[in-house]
């Protein structure tokens, strides 16, 4: 929250976009309107900006079949998408407008972007040295919190290679492992008197 209040409104769901559905930078930049579907809350990855050998931001497809993605989003992301496109004056009219453009309606560069946009967005926040790319680890830490099956998280990713996500669900985390304590205690001990009496005690 303190990220995105620091950003600059026009490029504030890109945080959201980047925590919530784990998009890489380059598939936010390339969202066109015709990509949101707000009816049945999906976005779909079809483009992505990438830089060319001269560096320049240019659009194309994503660099694997399991990139391009159809991807369900709750409907808190849905309505901030809304007020974004109403923000922007974006709509349906504009199928093929980018939801993230620079003043000519261009494709973002990311130097020029991280320079002037993202890194005072995060210096502000507090949070110097996160890269956009921490929103999509984070985005996978909170499947593997909540449960998702790694076939879900590697379709939702964009993963080609199963071996990516797997690597991700080995990371284990402190809270992931503290949940899996309790859960076993409550599902495995629950019908014993472990939790009634202390280890030495005799009872009465």
């Amino acid at each position: 929250m303190a990220l995105v209040e620091a950003m600059r409104p026009q490029f504030a769901a890109m945080v959201w976009l980047g925590v919530v559905l784990g998009l890489r930078w380059g598939e936010v930049a390339g969202l066109r309107v015709k990509r949101v579907d707000l009816l049945r809350r999906t976005v779909t990855i079809a483009e992505q900006v990438s830089r060319d050998v001269g560096g320049i931001g240019m659009i194309g497809p994503p660099k694997s079949a399991a990139g391009r993605r159809t991807i369900s989003i709750p409907i808190e992301l849905a309505e901030t998408l809304s007020a974004h496109l109403v923000s922007a004056g974006l709509t349906g009219a504009d199928p093929d407008a980018l939801l993230f453009s620079n003043a000519e309606g261009l494709p973002l560069d990311y130097s020029n972007w991280r320079r002037r946009v993202w890194l005072p967005a995060v210096e502000a926040a507090g949070l110097s040295g996160l890269g956009f790319h921490d929103l999509r680890r984070a985005n996978a830490t909170a499947m593997v919190l909540e449960g998702v099956d790694i076939k879900t998280a590697q379709a939702r990713l964009g993963h080609s290679d199963p071996r990516l996500t797997l690597a991700i669900y080995a990371q284990a985390t402190d809270e992931g492992d503290r949940s899996a304590a309790t859960k076993l205690g409550a599902r495995l001990m629950a019908s014993t008197d472990f939790h009634r009496e202390s280890p030495g005690s005799t009872g009465s």
